[in-house]
């Protein structure tokens, strides 16, 4: 007989929360932060050293990582609990800025690494810690200042390639982005699209360009029936589901009457009728008339494209939610464009009628709420209607010899750009770390002024803080960083070590540059986030989930 007893899976007592006090808390911060920055400093510099990322499908070859942001994202817990709550706090503010800017990660992940660990030694030897916070972010506005100071407008393709090159260490990619963002300009719509093939290339179209699909294949005219295009067209806006053909019947006579002969449709949905009255009623010449979709995924980006559409042309948005209808259209409703294209998934307009000057405030409207906005995503999307209403689209196709390759670099032309449009909207400043370094004696002169023991040890570590990337990058290139350092001090301002061509040089004149935005915003949040580090004093983890034992 078997005994019930003897099968029966006995649990454990239940784990209780674990709080951990200081020293430990400290220390087991700074084992997690010392791991995830050894992890991501030989990444920092024109000549990286590759992190290699074991997939989970184990048939697959190890994913080659070059970029801090990229490395930071693979990495989601350690085994530690007390140093992963240390890597995960630093985790969170390096994709917070590879998601924004792409780029800076490295950078603020030494920064912040040599900032806490010599803050955490002055203050396990009796400093205070709110203290020594407040008087980090005083410093960090110091640094910032002098980052201004030395910021660099940026001028032409040739620096925006420079820059990108910087950045993307791909030469080809790096031309044709500094030729596509100097044409395009910080806000222009740019498409980074995968191609089977080993070669990179571009191509402009010009108008306001709208993801928005045809209705109907049949409305394709053109001899390989990949687009359709329309001069002098009325253009008809509204979200709302059209379904009798009579509805329509006003808006064609609108425009026919005053001398149109093409009309586009923009509606959220039209009944089979509707599409045959318009393909049924096709004259080459007289009459044409095409439908796209209401662009948006959703019923707010639907109204904002409708409210961009009819200032861009001149037009009246019919809408379901003020309860119009189609019955009494006239010619001032519509909207007016001298060309429109469209293909199965995008229409364009050229040359939209409507009045420059509320199209001027529109797009003015829209860039001040982009900097008031504190949601990435709703900046990103404001910043992007701004972009369509400016004229011109790019698209940069990128290939490479595998799949891996391709998306590889597509993901990295898509970092580079958004660097790319931070350096146009606030400049660079000289690279390889040398902005950085350059802020040492502003440093100094503070320290020397002050007479407050926290003051004082908070300058020291920035003093210190401020060298780290340019002795990673330097150690990456498998040099001596102290004695490079000697002989950038001795150069001057404005100096440092170009490692490709080996030698100390005036970064600017050479054309090494970082983007000032991603400079500051590392700084800014390595400071900040490491303030907030040193203010921990306990943790509590949360129990682990029982576990079920056999006896």
């Amino acid at each position: 007989m078997i005994d019930p007893l003897a099968t029966r899976q006995i649990k454990p007592p239940p784990r209780r929360p674990a709080v951990v006090f200081q020293p430990t808390v400290y220390r087991g911060l700074q084992r997690g932060i010392g791991q995830l920055v050894a992890a991501i400093r030989p990444t920092l510099g024109p000549l990286p050293r590759v992190v290699a990322y074991h997939q989970l499908v184990t048939n697959k070859m190890p994913e080659m990582l070059t970029k801090g942001g990229i490395v930071a994202r693979r990495i989601i817990q350690l085994p530690d609990r007390n140093a992963d709550a240390g890597a995960m706090l630093l985790r969170h503010l390096l994709c917070r800025l590879h998601d924004e800017y792409g780029d800076g990660t490295a950078t603020a992940a030494v920064l912040f690494e040599s900032i806490f660990d010599r803050s955490v030694t002055y203050l396990v030897s009796g400093g205070n810690a709110t203290r020594l916070r407040h008087f980090l972010e005083q410093g960090m506005q110091i640094i910032l200042n002098e980052l201004s100071a030395r910021t660099i407008p940026v001028d032409g393709k040739e620096q925006l390639a420079h820059i990108a090159e910087s950045i993307c260490g791909d030469p080809p990619l790096a031309r044709l982005l500094g030729e596509v963002l100097d044409i395009i300009g910080e806000h222009g719509q740019l498409e980074i699209r995968p191609v089977r093939s080993r070669e990179l290339f571009r191509e402009y179209m010009e108008g306001m360009s709208w993801k928005a699909d045809l209705f109907s294949r049949d409305m394709l005219t053109d001899a390989a029936r990949t687009k359709v295009m329309l001069e002098s067209a009325a253009i008809l806006i509204t979200d709302l589901e059209i379904e009798d053909p009579r509805d329509l019947l006003p808006a064609i006579s609108a425009a026919t009457q005053n001398g149109l002969t093409s009309l586009v449709v923009v509606a959220t949905k039209l009944s089979p009728a509707i599409i045959a009255t318009l393909l049924g009623n096709r004259q080459p010449g007289k009459f044409e008339g095409i439908a796209v979709r209401t662009p948006g995924m959703n019923a707010a980006e639907e109204a904002a494209a409708l409210e961009d559409l009819a200032i861009l042309t001149g037009g009246r948005a019919f809408l379901r939610a003020a309860g119009d209808d189609l019955h009494g259209v006239i010619f001032q409703d519509l909207g007016r464009a001298r060309r429109v294209w469209a293909n199965m998934t995008r229409f364009s307009i050229v040359a939209g009628q409507g009045d420059p000057r509320r199209l001027r405030e529109h797009i003015r409207s829209l860039r001040a709420a982009a900097g008031q906005v504190t949601d990435r995503d709703e900046r990103g999307r404001l910043l992007k209607r701004v972009g369509q209403l400016m004229g011109g689209v790019a698209t940069l196709h990128v290939g490479g010899a595998t799949e891996l390759e391709i998306q590889t670099r597509k993901e990295l032309a898509e970092e580079t750009a958004g660097s790319l449009r931070a350096a146009i909207r606030e400049g660079v400043v000289p690279g390889g770390g040398t902005a950085l370094l350059d802020c040492r004696p502003a440093l100094r002169r503070a320290l020397d002024r002050s007479t407050d023991v926290d003051e004082r040890a908070a300058y020291r570590i920035l003093l210190k803080a401020v060298e780290a990337p340019a002795r990673a990058i330097l150690g990456n290139a498998g040099l001596d960083a102290s004695e490079v350092l000697a002989r950038i001090k001795q150069a001057g301002p404005g100096h440092g070590f170009d490692v490709m061509a080996g030698q100390v040089v005036e970064m600017a004149q050479a054309g090494v540059y970082d983007v000032a935005a991603v400079q500051k915003a590392a700084v800014r949040g390595a400071i900040t986030t490491a303030g907030l580090a040193l203010s921990v004093d306990v943790l509590v983890h949360h129990k682990k989930p029982e576990e079920s034992v056999n006896p």
